[in-house]
């Protein structure tokens, strides 16, 4: 099982799991009239690394900051799938994509519910009420918001956080699989 805690910080933090969490997927500027194209997760996962939050924090969210090489400029997340809706294959659904689908029973479903498949992380939330009971991060899709977006967020949208020895390991995965060398398809 996956432990999280609910309780509230006064900063961000990595694991820190937000509800409602948007991304800007596009802006156009045509003739004086801005369109903005937005994507709205219902969950998301902090990933950028706590050691850099802190500091951000102390820097810039109590006193003038005295090191702006401490500065961030956006705090990296990651969506956190229901994991019925990623196994069968509707997860990104409301960006009219339908994806891969898995059978539980099968070994590449397996794989990924035992954090066997570098590209995916299980989460098992069945002891914690406010999230799904299982849910998983799929690492190819990241993203950044503002630090000073996400902190607004904190006390509106702010559900739990992971465990520090649970984020430890997302964490480590998450930069393993972001450090994978490229090789070029097979043909």
């Amino acid at each position: 099982m996956t432990k999280t805690t609910t309780e509230r910080a006064t900063r961000i933090r990595q694991g820190d799991i937000f509800r409602n969490v948007n991304v800007i997927e596009s802006a156009d500027d045509k003739e004086g009239i801005i369109t903005i194209e937005k994507i709205e997760f219902p969950l998301v996962i902090v990933l950028t690394q706590d050691c850099d939050l802190e500091s951000e924090f102390r820097l810039f969210g109590v006193q003038q900051p005295s090191d702006i090489n401490s500065k961030l400029f956006s705090v990296i997340v990651a969506p956190v799938y229901n994991f019925e809706h990623f196994v069968s294959g509707d997860h990104l659904s409301e960006l009219n994509i339908t994806t891969q689908t898995f059978n539980r029973n099968k070994t590449p479903c397996k794989n990924i519910m035992k954090n066997n498949d570098p590209r995916y992380h299980f989460l098992d939330f069945r002891s914690q009420p406010e999230l799904t009971p299982e849910a998983v991060i799929d690492f190819k899709h990241y993203f950044t918001v503002s630090v000073e977006y996400l902190r607004g967020l904190l006390k509106t949208n702010y559900v739990c956080s992971v465990a520090e020895l649970f984020r430890e390991q997302i964490s480590h995965r998450f930069a393993f699989f972001l450090s994978r060398i490229g090789l070029p398809p097979e043909k």
